[in-house]
Order: C-alpha cells, then structure tokens, then sequence
C-alpha cells in the first residue's frame, strides 16, 4: 500500500476552559498506489482534519500515517517542508497562486525550491500545461484568467513535482460547473495515469469521479462504498442513496 493510517487520533484543547475536543477517534484506512479515493462527511466530522494530518502540516496526537512505509509523524520539522514539496502535492478550494507571478512561474515554482535546472523545469511544464489546456495561458497572470484557468494552474503546480500523492481539498468548491467538470476531468485522466488522489469534498458529483468514497461521522469512518466496475452513470445515484441512508442512520441515532 502506498498510504497507510493506522488509528489516527487528534486531539485540540479549546482555547478557553481547556476542554478536549477529539477531532479524529481512531481512523484507520489504506490507499493504494494509483487508487482515487474521496472522503466525505458533514462540518466537524473530521474530514479537513485528516487531509491536514496526511498533509503533515500538524502532528497526530496518536496512531501513524506511513508514506512509502515512511512514518510521517516521525520526520523531524527540519525535514517536513522538503518531504512535502518533494513527495505531495496540494489543489486547495482557494488555488493559492501569487498575484505577482504568472502562471508558468507559480507552475515552476516548487522547482526553483528544489533547485532544479531550467530545462528540467521547462522538460515538465510543457507536456503538463498541454495536458491541461493552459499552455497559451502560461504568460498570463492570475487575475487576468478564469476561475477554472487558475484552478488547472494550481493543479499543475501539484503535479509538477510528481508526487506520490495528491492531496485535493474541496477543489470544485469554488468553480461554475463547466470549470468543475474540466478539473474533475484531469483528476480522472491523472488516475488512469497512475496518480494517486485523496480528495475531501461535499460534493456527491465530486466524489462520483472516485473510485472509492470514504464517509467520516465524529471522527470515525462511518462507512466506506467502491465505484469497481460501474460508470459514474450508476455510481452516482448509488452514492447518494448511501449518503442518505447514512444520514438517516444519524439522525435516529442521535433520537
């Protein structure tokens, strides 16, 4: 397996009284390389939480995440902002690009991080931006393109480092529906390739592009479902109808 969680828990204390929130209860799951896996759950289920934790930008409170068998709680914080860039890569709602710079510089960027040559910079941009329809665009900056433009810029500096995984959080949250539908599209071109994806997201639409959907209640997988052999066609209403049985497994619970 590519990505392995084995009973994760997080814990917060509230800033006033000191009481413990736990945020994640003990998740365990495993993704395999080139597997597109969605995570869905209502605010405050733990979803954002456990994207932030594969993201290594906060610490388990228990439990481990291995990477390639590598142990992300383990890295020391002097080597954490290279193991990200190096071997994650990150499409956010907001897409995070600098104002200042165009598209091609924010594709590249994490590049110049790394300290790569120019013509190992321009050796991955040119076939990405082609795959991604932005190759016209690349001179452009930010706010002179779309909401979708940007968005398949920010997915191209995800993919320009080629990352073991792609982490994806609500990244149609912020498009028209033509803009999600192209993004969605590269994400399914991007696992056929090979890539693999784990993207948290509210949208039923969204997570019918997966090949497996994970559903989280208070910290806990509720449920999971698997697309296998079915089109997005019947994966899709087979979806919602388990969203809302789960829905209603909630509510009577909680009666």
């Amino acid at each position: 397996m590519l990505l392995t969680v084995e009973n994760l828990t997080k814990d917060y204390t509230t800033r006033f009284g000191g009481r413990k929130v736990s945020a994640l209860r003990g998740v365990s799951l495993c993704v395999a390389e080139g597997e597109f896996v969605a995570i869905m759950g209502e605010s405050g289920s733990g979803k954002t939480t456990l994207l932030t934790l594969l993201a290594a930008l906060e610490k388990p409170t228990g439990g481990h995440i291995l990477l390639d068998g590598e142990d992300l709680s383990a890295l020391p914080n002097r080597t954490l902002s290279a193991f990200r860039r190096d071997r994650l890569g990150f499409v956010f709602q907001d897409c995070n690009l600098l104002d200042t710079l165009s598209l091609r510089e924010n594709i590249v960027f994490p590049l110049v991080l790394a300290g790569k040559s120019r013509a190992e910079m321009e050796s991955r941009l040119l076939p990405l931006s082609g795959r991604l329809g932005i190759t016209p665009l690349l001179e452009k900056f930010p706010y002179e393109v779309s909401g979708g433009e940007r968005q398949r810029a920010a997915a191209a500096r995800a993919l320009i480092t080629e990352p073991a995984l792609l982490l994806a959080d609500e990244p149609t949250g912020a498009l028209d529906s033509g803009s999600a539908a192209e993004l969605l599209g590269m994400l399914d071109d991007c696992s056929r390739d090979g890539q693999t994806i784990v993207m948290v997201t509210h949208s039923l639409d969204a997570a019918s592009h997966a090949s497996r959907v994970l559903f989280l209640r208070d910290g806990l997988i509720e449920d999971e479902i698997c697309r296998g052999a079915q089109s997005r066609t019947t994966f899709y209403p087979a979806l919602a109808a388990r969203q809302t049985l789960l829905r209603q497994k909630g509510g009577a619970h909680l009666a």
